[in-house]
C-alpha cells in the first residue's frame, strides 16, 4: 500500500550550515550601498593597511582629508561580497582585480586627486606610540645610557634583562647603550614595561599605502616613487647603448648619426694632413696646433670649451691604430659631443 502525500502541505528543506529565515542586518545593507556608490563615483583609490593604527588616528585623518578623499574600512568578507554583487549587477569585470588586494587590515581611500600626492600626505601622518607586548617591532630599539630616574630598589628588574647599571645620586644609571629589541622580533612583556618606565615611545604607526587601483588595474604603490628624472635617465641610458651598438656595427640610425659625422670629420682631417695640398679653415687650425701646441695652450689660458674640443680632435687625428678607431663609440646624443670615452670598447 503506497502512502499518499497532501500537496497542500509545504515541504521545508534545511541546508546544513544555513540559518532559517536569515535576516541581513541594516548596517550591512547600508555598508554595501555605500561601497557600491563609491565604486560608481570614483575610478581610482588607494588600498591601505591600518595595522596598529587606532580608531582616533583614523578619525582625525577622515576630518583632515574631508572633501578630498573618502575613507572606507570594513570586514574583508563583506567587502568581497559587495564587490562580487556589484560586478554581477554592472558587468564590470575589472573590479574583480580588487579581490586579491583585500587582505589583512586593509581599507580603501577613494579620491579624484593625484594618487602620488595624496599617498605622500597619508604616509607622513604618523603617530608616536609606546611599545606593546606581543607586537612585531618595525625598527630596532636602543636604550641610551644615562640616568633612568628609577629608585635603587628596582635594580633587580635590570639585572633580569642583563642591562648593566650603577647607582648614582640615589637613582639607577644605565652604563652603556643597550640593543633592547631587534627589528622583526616580537616585543616581550619585560621590554615593554621597561620602555614605559623610561618614558620611551620608540614606534611610529600610520596608514600605509600598499597598492593603487587605477581604472581597473591594481598596481604596487612603489611605482609612485619613480620620478620623471629617473625615467628620462633610464631612457637616455638605453639610447646610449643602442647608439654604441649601431656605431660598432656600422649600421646608421638616427641615434648614432652625430657620432658617425664626427668620426667621418676626424678621418677627413687625418686625410687632409697626409695630402698636404688641399686645405680648409678647420684643417689650418689643426696644423697650427700641431706646429706649436704650447703657444696655443698659453693663448687659451688653460683651455676653454671650444679649444678643448680642438685638442680632442687633434688627439683623435693622431691616433691611427685600429683600437683607436673603434674607441669613438658614442657616449651622448648631442651633435659634436666628445666621443673619446665610450661604452663600446
Amino acid at each position: 500500500m503506497t502512502q499518499q502525500y497532501d500537496s497542500s502541505i509545504p515541504i521545508k528543506v534545511s541546508i546544513p550550515g544555513q540559518r532559517e529565515n536569515k535576516v541581513i542586518p541594516q548596517r550591512k545593507i547600508t555598508y554595501g550601498v555605500k561601497l557600491k556608490g563609491l565604486l560608481d563615483e570614483y575610478d581610482e583609490c588607494l588600498i591601505v593597511t591600518v595595522t596598529n593604527v587606532g580608531s582616533k588616528q583614523i578619525a582625525e585623518m577622515r576630518k583632515d582629508f574631508r572633501g578630498r578623499a573618502r575613507f572606507l574600512f570594513g570586514k574583508n568578507t563583506m567587502i568581497r561580497k559587495v564587490i562580487r554583487d556589484y560586478v554581477k549587477e554592472t558587468g564590470n569585470a575589472k573590479l574583480m582585480s580588487l579581490m586579491d588586494a583585500v587582505q589583512g587590515n586593509c581599507g580603501f581611500v577613494f579620491t579624484k586627486e593625484s594618487c602620488a600626492a595624496l599617498r605622500k600626505e597619508i604616509m607622513e601622518r604618523k603617530k608616536q606610540c609606546a611599545a606593546k607586548a606581543g607586537v612585531i617591532a618595525p625598527v630596532d630599539v636602543f636604550v641610551p645610557p644615562g640616568p633612568t630616574g628609577m629608585e635603587p630598589t628596582q635594580t633587580s628588574f635590570f639585572q633580569a634583562m642583563n642591562i648593566p647599571t650603577r647607582i648614582n645620586r640615589g637613582q639607577i644609571d644605565i652604563e652603556e647603550q643597550v640593543h633592547l629589541i631587534k627589528e622583526g622580533e616580537k616585543v616581550g612583556l619585560s621590554e615593554a614595561s621597561l620602555l614605559i618606565k623610561l618614558g620611551i615611545k620608540p614606534f611610529y604607526y600610520g596608514i600605509k599605502v600598499e597598492k593603487i587601483f587605477v581604472k581597473g588595474e591594481v598596481i604596487d604603490a612603489s611605482v609612485l616613487d619613480i620620478t620623471t628624472e629617473q625615467i628620462a635617465a633610464s631612457f637616455y641610458q638605453g639610447l646610449r647603448r643602442v647608439a654604441a651598438l649601431c656605431f660598432t656595427l656600422n649600421y646608421p640610425t638616427i641615434v648614432n648619426v652625430p657620432h658617425s659625422l664626427l668620426s667621418a670629420y676626424k678621418e677627413a682631417l687625418s686625410l687632409g694632413l697626409e695630402c698636404g695640398t688641399y686645405t680648409w679653415e678647420g684643417l689650418e687650425t689643426v696644423k697650427k696646433i700641431l706646429a706649436d701646441p704650447s703657444a696655443f695652450a698659453a693663448a687659451s689660458g688653460g683651455g676653454g670649451g671650444g679649444n678643448n674640443a680642438a685638442n680632442n680632435t687633434v688627439a683623435a687625428v693622431k691616433e691611427d691604430t685600429p683600437e683607436a678607431e673603434s674607441s669613438v663609440a658614442p657616449t651622448g646624443l648631442g651633435f659634436g659631443s666628445d666621443s673619446s670615452s665610450d661604452e663600446s670598447s
